[in-house]
Parts: C-alpha cells; structure tokens; sequence
C-alpha cells in the first residue's frame, strides 16, 4: 500500500510540476491591430517551436493592453504607435499612465496603414481631401468619388485605438470620425465587414490586406511600432525581443 501511495504520490508532484512549467512558459502579450498582424501572429509558431514558449497574443486593443501591463496581468504591451503617441493616445481616451518613466520602450518594426474597399469597388486612387471627406461623413455616396451608386459605409474598429488615432491625426488633420459607422472590433473584423459589404470602407495595419478587399491608393501614412515592458524585461520577453530581431524577420509583414 505505501508503495502505491508512493508512486501515486509521485505522479501528483509530476502532474503539479508540468502544470507550473506551463504556466511559466507562457508568455503573456496585449497588443494592437499593427503588432498582432504585421508581428505576433506571423512569428507565433515558429518563436514556440524555436523556444519552447507558448506566446499568448491578447488582441485588446493598446489603450487596454498598456492598462493591463500595468497591472501585472501582462509580460509586455505593443501598439502601432511611438511611445509618446502611445501615451497622448491614452490621454485623450481617459486613461492616464500612472508612472511612464516605470516603462521599457522597444521599436519592434514599422507598419502602414492602408484603407480597404470591397474588392468590386472600381474607385482606385483616393486623395487626403476625399479621405476627409468619407471618414468624417462629409461625403456621403461613393458616386461623389467616382464610384457606383452606394452611400459609403465606413466600419470603424473598436479595438484598434493606435490605427484609428494616427489615422485621425494624420490623415483627417483632428477631425471626427463620422458619427454613423458599422461598428467592429480587431482590424480582421473591420476586413470582414468590407469583404461582405460592397459599400464598406475602412483601415488596418498592411498585413490585413489579402484577395477578399481592395486598397486603392493613398497618401501613404507609415507609423512605429512599440513593445513596453513594465521595468526591465523579462527573460522571456528578451526571448521574444531577440527572436524578432533576428530570425523572426524573414516572417514578419512589413
């Protein structure tokens, strides 16, 4: 009997054991639109197989991955934004830093933001004025811009704060967004809804681009992208640091 409750013992603290293991291996990312696209889920599986890690990609949007890393619920956050824009973007969403000088800043890569249509749409070049125009609500039919007979439906995402403040600042000059829009959530989402409606416009990171939209020409808007660390990084976050520094490269989108 003691010999069994000794093997089942030792089976417990080896189950314990790999159970701890995974929970201390897996490494805990919030992100935007831009890092998660053109980053994280391009170097996903092979920054697993070439660590051991399991990288967990938290696609929350920056303002709530910045709030979480701040809490500790998080090993880093990364947006498709510089770090004061980071911040200025927090501001302005009601969410002050508390200690910014706490914060580790990395440029991780660089991203463009690109406007989507619906892959029938035939208009092919878009200027700064007529993106004002669609975004703030001013223009209201595609005809006005060359396209067919539809009124312009603009899908904004929700969670992809850093895509839609450098989009607002730069492109629209600080003016609103139009009030009417087709609500989403990640900048996949705000693809899908563009793929599924022929009057449907909007923005993402470049990596969102593939057969099912189009993305007529515009004034091009290239952005930063930051990974933060709440004090020094993690061994496991100079893991992912590394990796993207160097093998990584070869599969991230830019």
């Amino acid at each position: 009997m003691q010999r069994i409750l000794g093997t089942l013992l030792i089976v417990v603290l080896s189950l314990l054991g790999t159970i701890i293991t995974a929970w201390s291996t897996e490494l805990k990312i919030g992100a935007g639109a831009a890092p998660t696209e053109n980053i994280l889920k391009p170097i996903k599986e092979p920054f697993e197989r070439a660590t051991g890690l399991k990288l967990s990609i938290i696609s929350s949007g920056p303002k709530i991955g910045l709030q979480e890393l701040e809490k500790g619920n998080l090993d880093a956050a990364a947006a498709g934004l510089s770090f004061n824009d980071w911040l200025a973007m927090m501001k302005v969403e009601g969410s002050t830093v508390v200690d910014p000088t706490a914060l580790q800043q990395f440029t991780i890569g660089k991203d463009r933001i690109v406007v989507i249509t619906h892959k029938d749409n035939p208009v092919k070049k878009l200027s700064k004025e007529q993106l004002q125009g669609i975004f703030t609500g001013a223009t209201a039919n595609w005809k006005e811009l060359g396209g067919n007979d539809l009124p312009i439906m603009v899908v904004w995402g929700k969670l992809i704060q850093g895509t839609n403040s450098m989009f607002i600042s730069k492109m629209l000059d600080g003016k609103p967004q139009a009030k009417e829009v087709l609500e989403a959530t990640t900048a996949d989402d705000v693809r899908q809804n563009v793929a599924a409606n022929e009057a449907a416009v909007g923005i993402g990171p470049l990596a969102i681009l593939d057969g099912s939209v189009n993305s007529p020409e515009t004034p091009e808007l290239a952005r930063e992208i930051t990974l933060v660390t709440k004090g020094k990084p993690s061994d496991n976050v100079q893991r992912l640091l590394n990796f993207i520094d160097g093998e990584g490269k070869k599969y991230i989108k830019q």
